[in-house]
């Protein structure tokens, strides 16, 4: 960790080292957050233009783990993001998703593998990162002596690709009184006067951590779509979110750590092709056919009564699978979309799943990082 600065001054008379900067990290970056700040402020105002076959891949993580002591908070992880992606990200707390996003951010450095944003090495060049990347974290920290449109403007000043009318505009779309204190807001509206921070500067990476959070469902709904519009007006985007409906419905990939690994990447168009069919029989076992064994897995649980509980998850064309059901001997059959919290479950839980690619034992200590 980087030994702490003397804190500089700025125009509006407080500590630079008390208040986050482009990326909205928390209070534990400051002095980073100061480079930063600087860098931004010494006439850099073109952005780094990724060349080659870069273009079309923002993001690359090749094996990148982290290391505290003993404790492993990320493991071998794998990642690419295409440009134009809005890529979900899905854990549960303290499944490593923050050290991840602190990894690609140059806030912290790996022990093992590397990655790339836009092609820069963050570990190399995390100002250039920082300045390319827009960051809404959990815990966004704002200074509470300005005002919300003070606010608005310093970050805006202060970030190379800042833009201080569309800020405005995001807030008036979220309904945010930017005359209000930040000391005197709510929650609510603190999240919004973040969210208007980050969506203003058109940068090309948008990384948002809950970003509706605290919010009402009617401004949930206009955050989704601003999100879409940021996706629309080629920028790339990658949100974390224990709302599953959310990453549902506005996410094209998505994917699942737990316990520091990658467990499960999936393409949400495949989910769509995906069902979850219930039933019960008496004594017969199931045999799949060859034809199927790629498109179907067969779970069955005994019970006391003699039936047997039996649950067929499928994947692709459902003509043939129907047809090979028919001839089975079943009743009670139930058939459902295998929806983004069953796939949720399934990783949380270490379970295997069809097109599941199983990194994890069945069942490990729920002990797990920050």
């Amino acid at each position: 960790m980087p030994q702490a600065t003397p804190a500089k001054r700025n125009p509006v008379g407080k500590n630079i080292d008390e208040l986050d900067t482009a990326c909205l990290v928390n209070r534990n970056s400051c002095t980073e957050n100061s480079e930063l700040t600087l860098a931004n402020n010494k006439g850099h105002n073109a952005p780094h233009q990724a060349t080659g076959d870069q273009d079309d891949e923002v993001l690359c993580c090749e094996g990148l783990s982290k290391r505290y002591g003993d404790f492993d908070a990320l493991i071998d992880c794998s990642v690419r993001i295409a440009r134009g992606d809005i890529f979900g990200l899905l854990g549960p707390n303290g499944a490593g998703k923050t050290t991840l996003i602190r990894l690609l951010l140059g806030y912290l450095h790996p022990t093992g593998g590397q990655c790339k944003v836009l092609g820069i090495d963050p570990v190399a060049d995390s100002v250039e990162v920082r300045r390319q990347v827009t960051y809404l974290p959990g815990d966004a920290r704002l200074p509470r002596h300005l005002r919300g449109d003070g606010v608005l403007r310093f970050f805006a000043e202060m970030h190379p690709l800042g833009d201080l009318h569309r800020s405005r505009e995001v807030a008036e779309i979220l309904e945010l009184n930017t005359k209000t204190r930040v000391a005197f807001m709510s929650t609510g509206m603190r999240q919004k006067l973040a969210l208007a921070v980050v969506l203003g500067p058109q940068t090309p990476l948008l990384i948002l951590d809950e970003p509706t959070a605290n919010l009402d469902p009617t401004v949930r709904a206009e955050v989704l779509r601003l999100v879409i519009e940021a996706r629309d007006s080629g920028r790339t985007v990658m949100l974390s979110s224990h709302v599953l409906s959310e990453i549902e419905d506005i996410c094209n990939r998505v994917a699942f750590l737990r316990h520091g690994r990658l467990a499960h990447e999936l393409q949400m168009s495949d989910l769509f092709q995906r069902h979850r069919m219930t039933a019960t029989t008496v004594g017969e076992s199931i045999m799949v056919p060859d034809a199927l064994a790629d498109q179907v897995v067969v779970r069955t649980t005994p019970s006391k009564t003699g039936r047997t509980r039996v649950q067929i998850d499928t994947a692709g064309d459902l003509g043939p699978i129907l047809t090979w059901i028919d001839s089975l001997c079943l009743t009670h059959i139930r058939f459902e979309p295998f929806g983004l919290r069953t796939v949720y479950d399934a990783v949380h839980d270490g379970q295997s799943f069809l097109g599941a690619k199983k990194t994890l034992p069945d069942r490990v200590s729920d002990e797990v990082s920050s």
